[in-house]
């Protein structure tokens, strides 16, 4: 339900950008309906609110139907939490988390007009290739080791206590403002 809330109050030009094409409500809750968190991922950034301030979904290629293996990745920033580098956070995040699951490659489609996406590919070192109005980036990601592993358990765990600290402030929030159920 959070996924679908944020997707869902992404504006039409946001939902364009994201998706390639200006979706629907109808087409935004298939989308989310079909996730498959068996097989793909979802990371996000909560705000004080704990409602998602970005999501970024890794979806990953089925296995030797791509070679080397892959995985796609997509992001979508709130408006009002721009600017503070959130998806590209996501995108690192992911990068790792797909690095030390043996992925090689992470692919991006982008429209050549989402110069924040593009932006952040390239930063990332990505081999951008455009195509009219649509443009694919793979980034070539290093093999996991140990160091990597690490670095994705700190960031788990810095995450949880952020996500943590966040629920408990909503919570005193919620008190100090007589909502809470006591």
């Amino acid at each position: 339900p959070r996924i679908l809330r944020h997707l869902l109050a992404l504006d039409e030009r946001d939902r364009y950008l994201r998706f390639g094409y200006a979706a629907s409500d109808a087409q935004i809750e298939r989308y989310v309906a079909q996730l498959d968190f068996e097989r793909d991922e979802v990371f996000g950034v909560f705000n004080r609110r704990l409602e998602l301030a970005a999501i970024a979904h890794l979806a990953y290629m089925d296995p030797g139907a791509t070679d080397p293996p892959s995985a796609e990745f997509g992001v979508s920033v709130a408006k009002a939490s721009r600017g503070r580098g959130y998806g590209e956070r996501l995108f690192d995040h992911a990068a790792l988390h797909a690095r030390n699951r043996g992925i090689d490659t992470l692919l991006v489609h982008a429209l050549s007009e989402n110069t924040a996406m593009l932006r952040i590919t390239r930063n990332a070192g990505a081999r951008i290739v455009r195509d009219g109005p649509e443009s694919q980036a793979w980034v070539q990601l290093a093999p996991e080791n140990l160091a990597s592993h690490v670095e994705e358990l700190v960031e788990n765990g810095v995450a949880g206590i952020d996500y943590r600290l966040k629920v408990q402030a909503h919570r005193v929030d919620e008190l100090l403002s007589g909502r809470g159920k006591g």
